[in-house]
């Protein structure tokens, strides 16, 4: 964060305290403003000619940059995988049991993999109780990719809507 006599510029195009913008104006008028508001003057970029610059408080300041970290390590972690494993055969209270954990880890932001273990000729029942699964969390998340059929497994990977 640089902030008064720390940029360098000669000009900068200044934004006052209520978020008006003042147009580019001298260093140096920028910080005689700054001390006659009793804030601190805070170059918001210096990718542009003229900088960027607000007049803001400097506890007002530190607190957006440590808000925007925060928020960028958030996004930066890799999303967790969970697995939800169900049988064809599943009784109704069951279902709205492993349903209601579907729905908890979806909203919590966790991508979750449904796995439907089978025996013998349960296919088409398995992709049944998938496909019935899918429809009631369309409002909480997507299905990744198709319903995939491997060996004696069903299994769809659902992540949550943002």
């Amino acid at each position: 964060m640089i902030v008064n006599e720390q940029i360098r510029a000669s000009e900068v195009q200044l934004t006052g305290i209520d978020g008006e913008d003042l147009g580019i104006v001298s260093r140096n008028e920028a910080l005689a403003l700054a001390k006659q508001h009793n804030v601190d003057l805070v170059c918001v970029s210096l990718m542009s000619s003229p900088p960027p610059c607000r007049l803001i408080s400097r506890g007002a300041a530190k607190q957006g940059m440590h808000a925007q970290k925060q928020e960028a390590k958030r996004k930066e972690q890799p999303q967790k995988v969970k697995e939800i494993r169900l049988t064809p055969q599943i009784e109704e209270h069951d279902y709205d049991t492993k349903l209601r954990q579907v729905e908890k880890l979806l909203d919590s932001g966790n991508a979750v993999d449904l796995t439907v273990r089978m025996q013998g000729k349960e296919g088409p029942q398995a992709k049944e109780l998938l496909e019935r699964l899918l429809k009631e969390l369309a409002d909480r998340g997507s299905k990744e990719t198709g319903i995939q059929m491997s060996g004696k497994s069903v299994s769809v990977r659902v992540h949550p809507l943002r």
